[in-house]
């Protein structure tokens, strides 16, 4: 019973990790778009330099949504794996898992 309420709080923060993630993805993407959007109608001229931040821009808080969602997804790995050694290490029955 232990087991399964741990693996149950794993993947619910797991889930809240993934999602805030993608949600201040989001926001961060919308941010950087509007302010390129912006500094295109000031400045057409300056397109290219503007288009090329933007795009690192993106791909870097992309790149951080991945990562925290890499990162819960190991966590609940682990946490489900360590699990597995403590019940074999006592000897438990595999009917608790």
């Amino acid at each position: 019973m232990e087991n399964a309420i741990m693996v149950a709080a794993a993947l619910i923060g797991a889930g809240l990790t993934m999602g805030l993630a993608a949600i201040g993805a989001g926001i961060g993407d919308g941010l950087v778009t509007s302010k390129f959007i912006e500094g295109l109608t000031r400045q057409p001229e300056a397109k290219s330099a503007l288009f090329t931040n933007t795009l690192i821009s993106v791909g870097l808080i992309e790149s951080m949504a991945i990562i925290a969602t890499v990162v819960a997804l190991i966590r609940c790995i682990k946490i489900s794996y360590a699990m597995e050694l403590i019940y074999a290490k006592f000897n438990l029955s595999k009917d608790l898992l």
